[in-house]
């Protein structure tokens, strides 16, 4: 455990794949300065120093979206709409009846994500095949994952992957990301052409990928 002036709490980890030292700031506030194999102590330090204003509006954001969720109650969103969240004795698996999720007694986090993989696959599936097929293109799969830092990919194959905590935006960000990936069956960089290809299917597609930079670290469980 490292330390910086004002009491500012860091941990190292030390990472053979690492090529520069690396800050992190985790949803829990947890900092972590990743360093490559040979780097020194003093590295992490110095970049403590370094990015500290970064590190600290990292913080911040942190703190607000733990405040945020927090503030859900006994709730959690899908597409934009609260669902109850009803502990039921005996019950193993998440079953959605009208508003209400009905979920394993205690910590059911576990059960709710896979209720929400089952679910975001439900909803992303079509909606991605439907996009490609407006655009002139054609999905060659689609995985639901749950990327730490990403909401979505394509490859160069035509195999979209898409992260399940979308279902805990609202539905326009959902939306957005789709044909964000599907544009990039199209045109799989970020030039004028893959901007220009994007707001002619997806047109307001700022406000939406506005709220996920905003709101991003509050779709969580």
């Amino acid at each position: 455990m490292g330390q910086v002036a004002a009491e500012l709490a860091y941990t190292v980890r030390r990472s053979t794949r690492a090529r520069r030292v690396r800050v992190a700031v985790a949803p829990s506030g947890a900092v972590e300065v990743v360093l490559p194999r040979r780097a020194s102590e003093r590295q992490a330090a110095d970049a403590m120093v370094e990015l500290r204003p970064w590190i600290e509006r990292r913080l911040a954001e942190a703190a607000n979206a733990r405040a945020a969720v927090a503030a859900r109650g006994p709730t959690v969103p899908y597409l934009g709409a609260p669902l109850a969240v009803v502990p039921e004795p005996g019950r193993t698996r998440v079953h959605r009846r009208g508003d209400a999720l009905l979920v394993p007694t205690g910590d059911a986090r576990e059960a709710l994500e896979r209720w929400y993989r089952r679910a975001a696959r439900a909803e992303i599936v079509p909606r991605a095949d439907r996009a490609a097929a407006a655009a002139g293109a054609e999905v060659r799969g689609v995985s639901i994952r749950n990327q730490r830092t990403r909401w979505g990919s394509c490859s160069s194959t035509g195999a979209l992957s898409l992260n399940w905590r979308l279902l805990l935006a609202p539905e326009p960000v959902l939306d957005y990301v789709i044909w964000h990936e599907v544009c990039h069956l199209r045109v799989l960089d970020h030039s004028a052409r893959f901007w220009a290809l994007l707001e002619h299917h997806c047109p307001g597609y700022r406000e939406p990928r506005r709220w996920l930079r905003r709101h991003g670290a509050t779709l969580v469980l």
